[in-house]
């Protein structure tokens, strides 16, 4: 698995023409498993959104590698899906095969066993029949999980993947996480659980509308950048809405 390096050039992401997050820069290297924590309103799924192409940077440039295969696959937080509607997990978990085999085209032998191994993998096995519409949150997103393993792409970029979930689900979940990062993938989590942060993420980014502080997880996450990462956001104005005020530029 050849997994990319994230590059972050001056990136300023937002919307409507109020950013989210500024003036980012750094590198991910290839096969990190990297966390993205920080107070609320610091531009964390919006700094997701950037790297998944879905927002455009208002300034500056996120980059990856001329070698990247262009395998990427996105969990955002919300799923974007009606969840009544109604589809089987069969259904639900074969659009992971879209990109490779399009909406119309039937899927080959390979494919299909993929499909079965996939869901297996997440624990859905026996409930391929079952309307989504059916499944608890957590085989939701043990089903949402399901695709992410059918896209087999070398960069996956998670938005706050356990989130309400019983602790078997997410203990499960952290498991294929962790297995896609063995496998040498790029893998950039925002999270909110700073336990699990320090447990299983070699790397954390901490934002408060800019870089805080980048590395290695222990030396992130160390009271001093937590209090400063809220005492920043609170002079900003930041904790209660989604987007950061720009900062003056500084006489000289």
């Amino acid at each position: 698995m050849r997994a990319p390096s994230l590059v972050f050039d001056n990136v300023t992401l937002g919307y409507n023409r109020h950013p989210a997050v500024h003036h980012l820069s750094g590198e991910v290297a290839p096969g990190s498993l990297l966390a993205v924590v920080g107070p609320n309103g610091t531009g964390k799924s919006t700094l997701l959104k950037g790297i998944a192409g879905e927002l455009r940077p208002m300034e500056g440039e996120i980059r990856l590698p001329d070698s990247w295969d262009g395998t990427l696959a996105y969990l955002p937080q919300t799923p974007g899906f009606d969840a009544d509607f109604p589809i089987p997990v069969y259904d639900f978990v074969s659009m992971g095969l879209w990109r490779e085999f399009g909406a119309f085209r039937g899927f080959s032998r390979d494919a299909r066993e993929r499909l079965d191994d996939a869901i297996v993998a997440v624990g859905l096995g026996g409930f391929e029949s079952r309307p989504v519409g059916q499944l608890s949150g957590g085989q939701f997103q043990r089903a949402r999980f399901a695709r992410l393993i059918l896209q087999d792409a070398s960069l996956i970029v998670l938005d706050e993947p356990y989130n309400a979930l019983d602790e078997p689900t997410a203990c499960d979940l952290a498991a294929l996480v962790r297995r896609w990062h063995e496998e040498g993938r790029t893998i950039v989590s925002v999270l909110h659980d700073l336990a699990r942060v320090r447990q299983e993420y070699p790397l954390t980014l901490l934002l408060a509308c800019e870089r805080l502080a980048y590395g290695p997880t222990a030396e992130v996450l160390t009271e001093e950048n937590l209090a400063r990462a809220r005492e920043l956001m609170e002079m900003r104005g930041c904790a209660k809405t989604a987007v950061c005020p720009v900062k003056p530029e500084r006489s000289h």
